[in-house]
């Protein structure tokens, strides 16, 4: 199972770089598997450590994907490394063996500490519905013009019945790149 988080991590000059990624959970480790070349591969490769934000501010999943990646943070306090200040809970982690990949290698991280501000209640269909537009807008260069207007199409459904302000913000972020996008003739398949 793969669960969608906001994935922190420093480089040799605490520069802190802020991606959702996708992890998962494979008995005691976590497990990221970054593309090469990607900013959080090499910072885990100089560093060895990054942490795993859980947030319910999904504006952090739509802002890195489309440009704004300024989001507050803090340091960590078990691991060399940036807390998301938007986070409820975290898990600060330490490399322990890295399975390489011509594309995207198997990082495989231990936990050093663990905290929470507050209890995680889940998303609503509108948090989830921004969530999958990002990755949407991930992966625009692959898909075709019918298939991310139809997806679009169906998340508006979430977006409409149950988003708060958080949720409109981002999602117009994510349809604002999209049209651009779409603007560029050249750019769909």
């Amino acid at each position: 199972m793969i669960f969608e988080v906001i994935v922190s991590t420093v480089d040799e000059h605490d520069v802190v770089h802020i991606a959702p990624m996708g992890i998962r959970y494979i008995d005691d480790f976590v497990v990221i598997a970054p593309f090469k070349p990607s900013q959080t591969l090499h910072n885990l490769e100089v560093t060895g450590t990054a942490v795993v934000n859980i947030t319910d501010d999904v504006r952090v999943y739509a802002g890195c994907i489309t440009g704004r990646t300024n989001w507050p943070t803090r340091p960590a306090t078990h691991a060399k490394g940036r807390v998301l200040e938007a986070a409820i809970n975290h898990q600060e982690l330490e490399v322990k063996r890295v399975v390489d990949d011509e594309l995207r290698p198997k990082v495989y991280l231990s936990q050093v500490h663990r905290s929470s501000t507050k209890p995680f209640p889940g998303f609503n269909r509108a948090q989830a519905a921004v969530i999958e537009s990002a990755i949407l807008v991930s992966r625009l260069h692959m898909l075709p013009e019918d298939k991310i207007n139809a997806e679009l199409a169906y998340l508006q459904i979430a977006i409409d019945k149950t988003a708060g302000p958080r949720e409109l913000e981002a999602w117009q972020w994510l349809t604002d790149a999209i049209d651009e996008f779409c603007s560029h003739p050249a750019k769909l398949n």
